[in-house]
């Protein structure tokens, strides 16, 4: 029979990542010492190192494609009234 996929937490896989990238322990003595294949500790190690430089993204690029958008919504808006304006006046004139 086939054995279940074991399924980690995120917080487990940094855990061990971590303790990989600290090299104090070989990957044979920590995948014994979790029951991990060595493989999937250096997947996790490499992706750990991969994404570690969106930890030090400025929140700040965020507030400003919001104002952004805000900026586009409130011309959106205000080219909707006139249009409106132009439609019934013209309307007015039968034209």
């Amino acid at each position: 029979m086939k054995s279940k996929r074991q399924k980690h937490s995120s917080a487990f896989k940094a855990k061990v990542a971590i303790e990989a990238l600290q090299e104090r322990e070989s990957l044979s003595e920590l995948s014994q010492k979790y029951g991990i294949h060595p493989n999937m500790i250096s997947r996790w190690k490499k992706e750990f190192l991969d994404r570690a430089p969106e930890l030090f993204d400025k929140p700040g690029h965020d507030k400003k494609e919001d104002a952004d958008l805000e900026k586009l919504y409130a011309k959106i808006g205000q080219l909707e009234m006139e249009r409106e304006f132009l439609k019934k006046n013209l309307k007015k004139l039968g034209l």
